[in-house]
Formats: C-alpha cells, structure tokens, sequence
C-alpha cells in the first residue's frame, strides 16, 4: 500500500514514517506496526478516540512517537471544538489529553506533548476555532520535526563512540519507527553509517512483542544496513563470544537520577553487559528525561494484556489455567549506564541529575 500522505515528502524524511498529520489537519495517519512486516499498511483516523485506539492497540509505539501522534490527536480535537466557547474548548482539550495520557502511562513523552497542546490551548482560549485549530497542527507538526532533527544530533553524538566495524546490540525497535524519523538507538545506528564506517546489529526478537524481529530488522534492511536477529535468551552466548562490541538502546522513560525505563528485558541485557565489560548506551531526546520523577522505583510500568504473552499469530501457546505476568518494561539503574545520547550531546547518568541537559 502506498504511503496516503498528500504532502511531497512526509516530516519523517523517509519513504515511511510512523505517523504524519494530513495537509487539512483533519486526519491522522498511522502506519500499522502491527502488521509488519510482511505488509506495509498505513490506517486513518479522523477523531481523538481513533488515535488513542492506535496508540493504546500499538499501532503506533515508542516514546516519541506516542508523544508526537498525542499532539496530533490533540489537533483533531481542536478541530472538533472550532464551533465551541473558550469554555467549551478547553474542555473538550482536557478529555482529550486525558484520553491520549491513559493509553500508555510509561511513556513520558506521550503526557509532556499534551501538556504543551494544553498550554497552548489555554493561552489562546479566547481565540476564534479555526487560529485554535491552527495553533495546534503547527504546534503538533513543530513537535514531529523537532524530534527528527533531535535523532539526527544524539545520532551523530552516538555515533562518535562506536568504532568502525563495531557490531551493535540492540533491543526492542528504536528507530523512525519508534519517533518522528531517523530513530534513537537506531538514530546511533544510521549517525554510523552516515559518517563513513561499518556497523552490522544484532537485534534481539523482543519477546513477548517482537518488536526487535518485527520492526527493526524490516528498517535496517529497507536501509541495506547488515542486521541479524537472535532470541532475547541468547544475548549472554554472544557476548562471551565476543560478537558484541556495545549495546545500545532506547528510553521511555528516564528519571531524574538517570534510571531508564525501558523495553521488558532492558535491565538484563545492562547487567550481562556490565558482567561483560561491555559499554551499555542510551539513546533518547531530552523530552525523555522526567525531572519529576525522581529515581526509577517511581516510574509505572504499564502492565500489558495477557493474550500478548499466550498467543503468537493467533496460536494459543499458554494453557488458560496458567497466570500471566506481563509488564511491559523493566527499569535499568543509572549505575549500569555507560552513557546517555541526546540531542545535547553525550551525557552521563549524573549529567541528567543534574539537569544539564537542558
């Protein structure tokens, strides 16, 4: 399926993006991760009850791009409140961003987008529907491209402490389809490639999701980079191989004393990399970082549906009468973090306490 965007090029600056706002600011399209990869299907959505159906479904995930496609859906709900008072406005904007907030409540980028539409929603109350409306689609797409210029720094910064030839370990899928475009691990990925050295990945499957087997090796291999998929559970072999030069992964979510919330599975591949000597990066705009949360023990871990863990393509593989636990990220401690990358630059753990990367 062709891209549906009716723009030249989509703010991702790919062939593909994970999420783009249509010219008339009145839709929003998504491209279904779900179905990757084997179809390329993007869907519609032309009210906030759409977008937040395909956030919380996972049609569309990773931190930044949650929080870039909350702004859009805040932009359609500005759209449906054109006819309304300044009251009546900024009422339907607070449904709005309490919607889109309850889908994922791991991902800080998700409620700091729509703590920025509401702001703006409340200094320009009082303006007529359509500058509201406005207002809020050039808000939502200054998000989008924003984040795109941000993946494209914290990659080159990233991409300084990879040696040439190095092959990278990564987790989960962090890429453009994770954010805006370009990607934050895979960010680090791309800034090597660009500047003129060999990478090849090993990306783990990223159980129970796939996200790794799914999402990132289908954008490494649209973009001819050397990619290799292993099980979650061989991770500890490779490195006592010696087929591993650095980790680096993405954030959800990063507290103030510069704990990482992360994909389920996070926390153990930093502690085989620790036990390897292995550096263990991360990679995430500073919108990331959650200066009122204060350590990781503060940060909720979304529990995700049951089905995600005892199904895979639609076959049972759990008996019914089994519990099923499933969180769906894990919190790796600031201690086993080599470094931060963001679009500030190369931080660490203790940078971020210290809010210098602001």
């Amino acid at each position: 399926m062709l891209p549906p965007w009716d723009s030249a090029e989509p703010l991702s600056g790919a062939r593909y993006s994970a999420v783009e706002l249509a010219t008339d600011g009145e839709r929003v399209f998504v491209l279904d991760q779900l179905a990757l990869p084997t179809e390329e299907r993007y869907r519609t959505y032309a009210d906030v009850a759409g977008v937040a159906h395909a956030i919380r479904a996972m049609e569309v995930r990773g931190a930044p791009a949650i929080g870039i496609t909350a702004a859009y859906g805040m932009a359609l709900a500005a759209a449906e409140a054109r006819g309304l008072s300044s009251g009546g406005y900024l009422d339907r904007m607070t449904a709005a961003a309490e919607e889109l907030c309850a889908t994922r409540p791991t991902a800080v980028n998700l409620s700091w987008a729509a703590s920025l539409s509401m702001r703006l929603a409340r200094e320009h109350a009082d303006a007529d529907g359509d500058a509201r409306w406005s207002e809020q689609c050039q808000l939502a797409r200054g998000i989008h491209r924003d984040d795109v210029v941000a993946c494209r720094k914290m990659g080159q910064a990233g991409a300084e402490r990879i040696a040439d030839g190095s092959t990278v370990l990564t987790h989960c899928n962090a890429g453009a389809l994770a954010t805006g475009g370009y990607g934050t691990a895979l960010g680090v990925i791309r800034g090597v490639r660009d500047a003129g050295k060999s990478v090849r990945v090993i990306a783990t499957e990223t159980r129970p999701y796939l996200q790794g087997a799914r999402l990132t090796a289908w954008e490494l291999s649209q973009d001819g980079i050397d990619v290799t998929v292993i099980s979650d559970n061989m991770v500890a072999h490779c490195m006592a191989q010696g087929q591993i030069a650095a980790v680096v992964v993405g954030a959800d979510r990063i507290a103030r004393n510069g704990d990482v919330a992360n994909k389920i599975g996070t926390y153990g591949i930093a502690c085989l990399a620790r036990q390897h000597e292995l550096p263990f990066y991360v990679a995430a705009p500073w919108s990331t970082v959650d200066q009122a949360t204060p350590t990781g023990a503060d940060i909720e871990i979304e529990q995700r549906d049951r089905a995600e863990l005892t199904h895979i393509g639609g076959r049972q593989l759990v008996p019914d009468e089994a519990e099923v636990y499933n969180p769906a990220f894990d919190v790796t401690p600031a201690a086993l973090i080599s470094a931060i990358f963001t679009e500030t630059g190369v931080l660490s753990p203790a940078d971020v306490a210290g809010g210098r990367g602001t």
